[in-house]
């Protein structure tokens, strides 16, 4: 049985030949794997939202800020995908997150929303 991050590199390798519904499946696999793995729901989340599946890329990076809610690309990214949706008020509300942990302050993991 494949790892988690051995699941994510094959998602990697496809996202990089450009086969995005091939990628999300790894990146599917990899969070049932792991389902306590920032890397795989970030991952997940990219890809949706590069395929234009906003909502399932909004849970997806929702997922991974819950796991690791001071990291500064889960924010940014999250903030991207809610802008692609046209959730402008989220996106910024996200982006400001970001920039707070860009300038080294901390997120309560009780308030990542």
């Amino acid at each position: 049985m494949m790892t988690a991050e051995e699941l994510i590199d094959e998602g990697n390798t496809e996202l990089a030949m450009g086969e995005m519904e091939r990628a999300v499946e790894w990146f599917e696999k990899a969070t049932v794997a792991d389902p306590d793995s920032f890397d795989a729901w970030y991952a997940l989340g990219v890809a949706k939202m590069k395929l234009g599946d906003y909502p399932a890329a909004i849970q997806a990076g929702k997922k991974a800020i819950e796991l690791r809610p001071n990291e500064q690309m889960g924010y940014t990214s999250l903030s991207m995908t809610y802008a692609r949706d046209g959730q402008i008020q989220e996106a910024e509300d996200m982006a400001a997150k970001a920039r707070m942990l860009s300038w080294g302050g901390k997120i309560d993991p009780g308030k990542t929303e």
